[in-house]
C-alpha cells in the first residue's frame, strides 16, 4: 500500500445501484483509487465503469439483486461473500415515489421502506458481519437532505433516508468499538434520472437554484470524494457522521 491515506489498492469494495449517477461516479472513483469493485443491482455496469476498470487495472464484477427483496439480497450477499473477502460497502441505491401524502398508496410507501431503508440494513448485516470478525471495514450509507427536511410530496422517501441517518448513528454505536466505521453522505440536489420531475418543474427548479451558495446543483461526480475519504484510512477516526454534501444547501 503508498503511502497516500486515500489509496485503496488491495481493497474490494461493494456498489449498489451503480449502473448510472451517484452509483456509477462512485464506483468508478473507488476504481481510480485502487480498490476493485463489484456493482450490486438488475443490470450490469455500463461500458463507462468497464473503461476505468482496464485503465486502472482494477477488476469490475457485478452481483444481481433485487432490493425489494429479503431473499435476492441473502443471496447475493452469500454470493459475493464466497467470492472473496469485502472491505468497503456502499449502500446507494435507492427509488423515488411522489404523491401527495393524503393519497400516498401504503403499497408504493412500503416498497419505499423495503428498498430505501430494509435492505440497507440488510446489507449493512450480511457484509458487516465478517467485517467485524475482521476488526476493520468500512460502511458508507447515502441518506440525503431529507435525513434532515420533510421535503415535498415524498413522504416515503424522507421517512426512509431519515431513517438511515439513525440506522448509520445506531450501528456506530455497536460496531466502532469493533474496527468498523459506519458513516453517511447525505448528497444535495443531483442533477440524475431521480431527480428529472424537479428539474422538469421550472419554478420548483429556480426555487432550489436560487437557494445554493454554490451556484449549481451537483453532478454525481462530486459525490465520489466524500466516497472515497469516508472509505480510506483518511477517516478511521470518524464514526457515525452524516455528511452533506449538499453545496451549502443546510447553511442556508
Amino acid at each position: 500500500m503508498s503511502d497516500s491515506l486515500f489509496d485503496l489498492t488491495g481493497r474490494t469494495a461493494v456498489v449498489t445501484g451503480a449502473s448510472r449517477g451517484i452509483g456509477q461516479a462512485i464506483a468508478a472513483g473507488l476504481l481510480r483509487a485502487g480498490a476493485d469493485v463489484v456493482t450490486l443491482q438488475r443490470a450490469e455496469p455500463g461500458p463507462e465503469l468497464h473503461a476505468v476498470a482496464a485503465q486502472r487495472g482494477r477488476r469490475l464484477s457485478h452481483q444481481g439483486i433485487d432490493l425489494a427483496s429479503e431473499e435476492s439480497i441473502t443471496e447475493a450477499v452469500t454470493s459475493v461473500l464466497d467470492a472473496g473477502r469485502v472491505d468497503i460497502l456502499v449502500n446507494n441505491a435507492g427509488t423515488q415515489i411522489r404523491h401527495d401524502a393524503v393519497e400516498f398508496p401504503l403499497a408504493d410507501f412500503d416498497t419505499m421502506l423495503a428498498v430505501n431503508l430494509r435492505s440497507v440494513f440488510q446489507l449493512c448485516q450480511g457484509f458487516g458481519a465478517p467485517m467485524l470478525r475482521r476488526g476493520e471495514g468500512k460502511i458508507i450509507n447515502l441518506a440525503s437532505l431529507l435525513s434532515f427536511q420533510g421535503g415535498y410530496r415524498v413522504p416515503a422517501y424522507a421517512a426512509a433516508k431519515g431513517a438511515v441517518a439513525q440506522l448509520t448513528k445506531a450501528l456506530c454505536n455497536e460496531w466502532a468499538a469493533h474496527g468498523v466505521n459506519v458513516n453517511a453522505v447525505a448528497p444535495g440536489y443531483v442533477s440524475t434520472d431521480m431527480n428529472e420531475a424537479l428539474i422538469a418543474d421550472s419554478a420548483r427548479n429556480e426555487a432550489i437554484s436560487v437557494r445554493i451558495p454554490a451556484g449549481r446543483w451537483a453532478t454525481p461526480d462530486d459525490m465520489a470524494g466524500a466516497v472515497l475519504f469516508l472509505a480510506s484510512r483518511a477517516s478511521d477516526y470518524v464514526h457515525g457522521a452524516v455528511i452533506p454534501v449538499d453545496g451549502g444547501w443546510l447553511a442556508r
